[in-house]
């Protein structure tokens, strides 16, 4: 019991750089400034361009619904160099950013895939560390 409470204090100290609360595309791209802030208070800013052209990407119906920034899940539970994306716009985004097919509410990418997805969008993505329930 004891390593699992310092096992969840830890990745909770992994994650404090994650918003406290996301914003949906449509509410960051009316921004002057967009931005998050951070649960360690820090303002995150998301570059306009990436705005764009993640909003290129999907119907504009989606964009009150997409929530940013989009959370690239870690850990050892998927196995070396893979990575989550939950959610099906998330999803979305993704598999058309990396040109690749299917649709899903949650896809694995790996390590190649998950470089190319920061270098796209390096301010409108997250890594957020995870592990399966205690």
């Amino acid at each position: 019991m004891e390593f699992e409470s310092r096992l969840i204090r830890a990745i909770r100290a992994l994650n404090r750089h994650l918003p406290a609360e996301r914003k949906t595309l449509a509410t960051l791209l009316r921004e002057d400034k967009p931005a998050v802030r951070g649960r360690d208070d820090t303002i995150q800013r998301i570059k306009k361009e990436e705005l764009v052209k993640i909003a290129s990407l999907i119907p504009e119906e989606y964009h009150p619904q997409l929530k940013l920034p989009i959370y690239i899940e870690l850990t050892p539970d998927y196995g070396r160099g893979i990575s989550r994306i939950r959610g099906r716009i998330e999803c979305e985004v993704v598999l058309k950013l990396l040109h690749k097919p299917g649709a899903s509410d949650t896809i694995f990418i790996y390590r190649d895939d998950i470089r190319r997805l920061r270098r796209e969008l390096p301010t409108a993505t997250q890594y957020a560390f995870v592990t399966q329930e205690l």
